[in-house]
């Protein structure tokens, strides 16, 4: 599978973040990013990294990497994916119509399982004015 872009950030982006080959079951699945020119783009943040690599794709909502204070040592980053549920075809036989039902960030874990980035969490984005406070205590 080779994934083609014209902008070479983000060329840069996807071959940093993806692996160069995928195995599915007894499957391996090859990865290439294919771009006229790629930058040589050192992200100074694994949120720059992300947005980057993410900007355009309708299933990204944002990143998040709260502020480093004096007492947090580890960075990290929430990178937020559209809330939907995704189906695709995959002979599932637990399912009547061979479907997988999965959420964007479930996704993104598998692919990115074996990055070496510390800290990456990924997640769904809250509905709006679907969800609110746990028992009135949040501020």
């Amino acid at each position: 599978m080779v994934l083609s872009t014209n902008n070479p950030d983000k060329a840069a982006a996807l071959v940093r973040l993806l692996p160069f080959e995928k195995h599915f079951g007894n499957v391996i699945l090859s990865i290439g990013v294919d771009c006229p020119t790629i930058s040589n783009l050192a992200f100074p943040t694994n949120k720059a990294l992300f947005e980057t690599a993410f900007s355009g794709n309708p299933a990204f909502a944002y990143v998040v990497a709260p502020a480093q204070d004096g007492y947090n040592y580890i960075d990290f980053t929430y990178v937020v994916f559209k809330n939907c549920v995704v189906q695709f075809f995959n002979d599932n036989l637990n399912d009547c119509h061979g479907l997988i039902s999965t959420l964007y960030q479930d996704i993104a874990e598998e692919i990115f399982e074996d990055s070496d980035l510390a800290g990456v969490h990924y997640n769904t984005d809250i509905e709006v004015g679907k969800l609110g406070m746990p028992l009135g205590e949040w501020p």
